[in-house]
């Protein structure tokens, strides 16, 4: 009987249990109320740290809605309940709110929200005035001068993105969940302000500490310490990958010689930007920045593969190479020409022999195209090379033939756009690198707003085969002016020119670039990796996400879905079919297997393949962090972001609270202290057995 009563005994206390912490969940459910958004983060270079970090518990706030600037002063003079977290439309999230908000520390601003309401928004951009100005060619005003409009290359930036803030900042996109946090405040929190500390108020909380601190340096240290026993990570180096192919496939390397250069392999380097970067953690598409100059240079190279033999000897190759991490510091190109100088590229791995700067004719640059109607071929040196593909672009945009009526104007100067040939260029300011840039007109220039909309993008969604080139004369039902067609002009031009370029003849056809395949590219990459033309790149019955692919360098480990869908999509245009071979003997690189247009599946012969994307600062040993040589950006580690709004009680409220507590429990010790003092006349009728236990 007695074990009976002791086991259902422990079954009460498990259920009560349960029940106590179901019920707790229900009650903590009650109180708060989670908000989907991105935060900001932290990164660190050589020299500081730049970004965002709520505290380690988490930052709260009471909210506090921004509609015009004057509305910021209730928070900067005395507010009657701190901390508050200010929640900012993107018209007034500008560098002189932020500086304030900043200066008046985390005694009154402990968390800033950044909401969707964007129309009053006119630009939004929080790049520098001059990117990447310090790791270029060099740091004078000669290549960009941040003070003067007319010669920077972001004139509408803000420098944010480069700032250090004691609190975090979060981004509110859904509209649902912005109207839900402003109707807490107008309930709550929109009256009687005089007695905001007297009552409760609506508040959010934001977690998203940050590990790392000071610079890349301190970090990297504290992570590599000897007594860092528990192997924790206090920040991660950018790192990604680089995606190359060539026109033609190379020769295999000499055996018992493969680092031997070939010196009499020509190359024609074509490059553009892979990435993209935003303030916010895995928002961000680069539409403009530098989707539309990866966009131009996809179907330069496409076309190419069309116009020119499978096979040639005499010709010259055509290296394509995409640079990762150029958004800091050049890290992509970095590398690259750090390993060509190490006779490192391509790795061994390859089998094919190592590619010197001897090897390279020219390089043809493709930066950002932001006025596809004002593009400029740029060099530092006005030499004879560049006067004549200058006249070749020219003569194929002004040709009545194709009506393509753009006028490619140049400029010879260290007035530099920021794109990788300046990696190439600062180690040898001779090096044939022409630049193809556009004039400056991208207001939302590395920010969040970067989208679909910003370059008016209509996706046509047409079933047709898209891998077709096709007649200049066709497609005059879509707009002269649409995306799709601006992208085509200008492949198609600068495709014609390395065309004359590599063969030494004059382009007389009338193929152009398929303005379709220029309408798939841009739709997989501005709004669904699930698209007609991955999933033509891709193995048959591949299963593809419905969001475009994040464009942000990141981390080893870290999501790098643009350099793999850039690997399959180089691979699959640059390839050359190979009817014979059955799927079964199609395993093997350089072989490839893809689905091809009609998802029938195709062997194809291949040559694409991934360089490493990771500064050379990270290789060398005792490297001078602070000496500008060579990129140094890190990633802070953290644990998680979240966000969510609950009743903060008010300052009187938790005083009560605590003084109550406080009194409880002294009344309670002096209970505990009579009872036990008094303990033989209060027990005196225990049996002695027990009373042993109060003595």
């Amino acid at each position: 009987m007695e074990m009976r009563l002791n086991a259902a005994s422990i079954w009460l206390l498990i259920l009560s249990y349960g029940a106590s912490i179901a019920q707790g969940e229900r009650t903590r459910d009650k109180m708060y109320e989670p908000i989907g958004g991105a935060s900001c983060f932290r990164r660190l270079n050589g020299t500081h740290q730049t970004g965002c970090s709520s505290t380690y518990s988490g930052s709260v706030g009471v909210l506090h809605l921004i509609n015009v600037e004057a509305d910021l002063e209730f928070l900067l003079t005395s507010p009657p309940s701190p901390p508050y977290a200010p929640m900012i439309p993107p018209h007034l999230f500008t560098r002189n709110n932020l500086m304030r908000l900043k200066e008046a520390g985390p005694k009154n601003i402990s968390v800033v929200l950044l909401i969707n309401r964007t129309n009053q928004m006119k630009q939004f951009s929080h790049e520098l005035n001059c990117p990447n100005q310090y790791s270029g060619l060099n740091s004078s005003s000669d290549t960009c001068d941040a003070s003067n409009p007319a010669k920077n290359w972001n004139p509408w930036g803000t420098g944010l993105l480069h700032e250090d803030f004691p609190f975090p900042i979060y981004y509110i996109a859904d509209l649902d969940q912005v109207t839900k946090l402003e109707k807490c405040f107008q309930d709550f929190n929109n009256h009687n302000y005089e007695t905001h500390a007297l009552r409760s108020l609506c508040a959010v909380e934001v977690k998203s500490f940050m590990s790392a601190a000071v610079n890349t340096e301190v970090c990297m240290r504290r992570t590599n310490f000897i007594n860092n026993l528990g192997g924790s990570k206090y920040c991660d180096p950018l790192e990604g990958r680089n995606v190359y192919a060539t026109l033609y496939p190379r020769k295999p390397a000499v055996e018992n010689n493969v680092d031997a250069v070939h010196t009499n392999e020509k190359f024609i380097l074509v490059s553009c930007r892979l990435d993209t970067t935003t303030m916010f953690d895995g928002v961000g598409l680069g539409a403009m920045d530098s989707l539309m100059g990866f966009a131009v240079f996809t179907h330069v190279a496409y076309l190419l593969k069309q116009l020119l033999p499978p096979q040639s000897k005499d010709l010259h190759n055509v290296l394509f190479v995409t640079f990762n991490g150029e958004s800091y510091d050049y890290i992509g190109s970095q590398r690259f020409v750090y390993d060509m100088e190490k006779l490192q590229f391509p790795t061994e791995s390859t089998g094919t022999p190592p590619i010197a700067f001897d090897n390279i004719e020219f390089m043809l640059d493709i930066g950002t195209l932001d006025d596809i109607s004002n593009i400029k071929l740029h060099a530092l040196n006005g030499t004879t090379l560049a006067q004549q593909i200058l006249e070749r672009l020219n003569n194929y945009a002004k040709s009545p033939r194709y009506g393509f009526n753009l006028n490619i104007q140049s400029e010879m100067s260290a007035h530099l756009p920021p794109t990788s040939a300046q990696s190439f260029l600062r180690r040898d300011p001779n090096f044939n690198a022409l630049i193809l840039n556009a004039r400056p007109t991208n207001k939302y220039y590395h920010s969040i707003y970067d989208d679909v909309d910003n370059v008016d993008f209509t996706y046509a969604n047409t079933s047709k085969d898209f891998t077709q080139l096709t007649e200049v004369n066709d497609f005059k039902s879509l707009k002269p002016d649409s995306l799709q067609m601006k992208v085509r002009n200008v492949s198609s031009i600068v495709a014609m020119t390395l065309y004359q370029t590599i063969t030494g003849k004059e382009y007389t056809g009338t193929k152009v670039v398929n303005p379709l395949m220029a309408d798939e590219f841009l739709y997989c990459f501005l709004q669904s990796a699930d698209c007609p033309l991955f999933k033509a790149a891709s193995y048959p019955g591949s299963q593809l996400t419905n969001l475009p692919p994040m464009r942000y360098i990141s981390v080893l480990g870290g999501s790098q879905e643009s350099s793999g869908y850039t690997y399959r999509l180089l691979g699959y245009l640059l390839s050359q079919l190979q009817p014979d071979i059955h799927r079964d003997n199609c395993t093997d690189l350089p072989l490839h297997y893809f689905a091809g247009f009609n998802n029938i599946g195709e062997c194809r012969l291949t040559t694409q393949n991934y360089s490493h994307a990771l500064s050379p600062a990270f290789l060398i040993d005792g490297y001078d962090w602070s000496s500008g040589m060579y990129s140094t950006w890190t990633e802070s580690t953290w644990s998680q972001f979240s966000a969510r709004i609950f009743l903060r009680p008010s300052n009187v409220h938790q005083v009560t609270t605590l003084s109550v507590g406080i009194v409880v429990l002294i009344i309670s010790f002096c209970l505990v202290y009579i009872i036990s003092s008094r303990s033989e006349v209060l027990f005196e009728d225990l049996p002695a057995s027990n009373a042993a236990l109060f003595g």
